[in-house]
């Protein structure tokens, strides 16, 4: 089952995307650390001609834009060449530009990254993978552990400045709530009874792509059932299900929200779901969590693993009032979003105007081309 998108609900993250930093989206740990291989820096030299562009005097390589175009284009089936290539690397040399900008920016506020925040970060990213997963996926993507502490540290400087200047200013009225209310009531208006769920999964069959606190995946049917019926005596013995879900689940999809699938409507549910895990979420009330619910694969009719559900909430159709706390957060966060995005624009206009940028990379295309 995947999870359904509440309506007004951004897809948006957390975490700056590094190498674009006027993007922001909502990544797993395993796609911030495809992220950070664009950040893989080479050390610089005192060659002038392996300079690639200049911010208030301090020089971005020629080298570093050569890795970052070779990481962005390995295992392409055709990589760019000629003036595609060379579209990408005045890309890439503008996104570093603007992270250098930042990180100058940072030091003069005071908010650069501290060693506790990267060590917290880090942790953060290790916690779903064993030692050796993490080593193994660090050498795939030819970083050093250094590496991943430096773009940490960028990463988490640059969201700081943007916090101070951008995010903490930003306050939405209850006018501006009613406004969007009023003029988006039709998409608070639902045709058809919903249900909100989470799920907890244990497959029969390892999952690679699992992701769970505990870094646990059943390796057979037999463990599967055995892990299963423990995580249901837990439930049973009143421990929280979306810690257990976050510890133990190994749908890659919700795990890590605490098994939340979000508002499901009544018709997904009769077309999209086996009749057993449809019959046990019809009758169930909110807050009541079904037994073990065997899972199969419709087309091999083979045991594919089990489930646990639990209704958060059920919803009849019908027109949701402006007074409903869901509504309010929701418009909030959709506001809060818009507003975010519109100024970081504009953020980032203003910082590069304000530096003494020379771009020498993209001089020397333009001298070719009228050289030609």
């Amino acid at each position: 089952m995947q999870r359904a998108q509440r309506p007004g609900e951004a897809s948006l993250v957390e975490e700056v995307t590094l190498l674009n930093p006027t993007r922001f989206r909502i990544c797993t740990p395993v796609v911030f650390l495809l992220a950070l291989t664009l950040l893989a820096g080479c050390k610089k030299t005192e060659s002038s001609a392996d300079t690639a562009a200049t911010v208030n005097g301090r020089k971005i390589l020629r080298s570093e834009v050569d890795k970052y175009f070779a990481n962005q284009t390995s295992g392409a089936p055709q990589p760019p060449k000629g003036e595609q290539a060379t579209s990408l690397r005045l890309s890439i040399l503008r996104d570093l530009i603007d992270q250098e900008i930042m990180m100058q920016r940072a030091e003069k506020l005071g908010l650069l990254a501290t060693d506790a925040e990267v060590d917290s970060k880090l942790t953060e990213f290790k916690a779903p993978y064993t030692q050796e997963e993490f080593d193994k996926r660090l050498k795939e993507r030819n970083l050093t552990l250094d590496d991943l502490k430096r773009d940490l540290r960028r990463n988490l400087t640059i969201q700081k400045v943007l916090n101070k200047d951008i995010s903490s200013k930003i306050t939405i009225s209850d006018a501006d709530v009613s406004g969007y209310y009023e003029e988006h009531k039709a998409e608070f208006n639902l045709i058809e009874p919903r249900v909100h769920l989470a799920q907890i999964v244990v497959t029969t069959a390892p999952n690679p792509q699992v992701r769970n606190q505990k870094n646990s995946k059943a390796q057979n049917e037999a463990e599967a059932r055995k892990k299963i019926q423990e995580i249901m005596n837990r439930l049973e013995s009143g421990e929280d299900f979306a810690t257990l879900a976050m510890n133990w689940s190994e749908d890659p999809q919700t795990a890590s929200n605490g098994g939340d699938l979000g508002f499901v409507p009544e018709s997904a549910l009769k077309q999209g779901e086996e009749p057993a895990t449809r019959d046990a979420v019809m009758r169930l009330k909110p807050g009541e969590t079904s037994g073990i619910i065997p899972v199969v694969n419709p087309r091999t009719r083979e045991l594919w693993g089990f489930r646990i559900i639990r209704v958060l909430a059920k919803e009849p159709a019908g027109q949701r009032d402006l007074n409903d706390p869901r509504v309010q957060e929701i418009i909030r966060g959709q506001l809060r979003e818009r507003r975010e995005q519109l100024l970081k624009a504009a953020y980032y206009e203003v910082v590069r105007n304000e530096a003494r940028i020379e771009n020498l990379l993209a001089k020397e295309v333009l001298g070719s081309a009228e050289n030609k």
